[in-house]
């Protein structure tokens, strides 16, 4: 069985659960999110996989903590980069719940 390597992710994409602000999502046992300094860049490592994250992507995911909902990464992001809540809100959901479905993320 071979590794999946160099899958990217990135803040548009779709798909999974349906996320309530209040949800609590967190990297789950036996996945790290970590600087790859040889790429230049950050990654999500999996059993078998690793995801090359966007920049986008890498913000969000720092944030997940396993303690902050949904909402207060959403408020944490609009206010770093001054966008509209509502547009970040609709992306981070995407994301987060794509990632779900790929068992690299859960909902504590």
């Amino acid at each position: 069985m071979s590794a999946d390597t160099d899958t990217s992710i990135n803040s548009d994409a779709g798909g999974g659960p349906a996320l309530a602000e209040r949800d609590v999502v967190r990297i789950p046992r036996g996945v790290r999110l970590r600087e790859d300094k040889a790429r230049g860049g950050w990654v999500l490592l999996a059993p078998e996989r690793v995801f090359q994250l966007d920049p986008i992507a890498q913000q969000v995911l720092t944030r997940v903590d396993g303690e902050r909902d949904v909402a207060a990464i959403v408020d944490d992001l609009a206010r770093a980069f001054a966008a509209p809540r509502d547009r970040i809100l609709a992306d981070v959901r995407a994301m987060l719940a794509d990632l779900i479905t790929k068992n690299v993320l859960e909902v504590a």
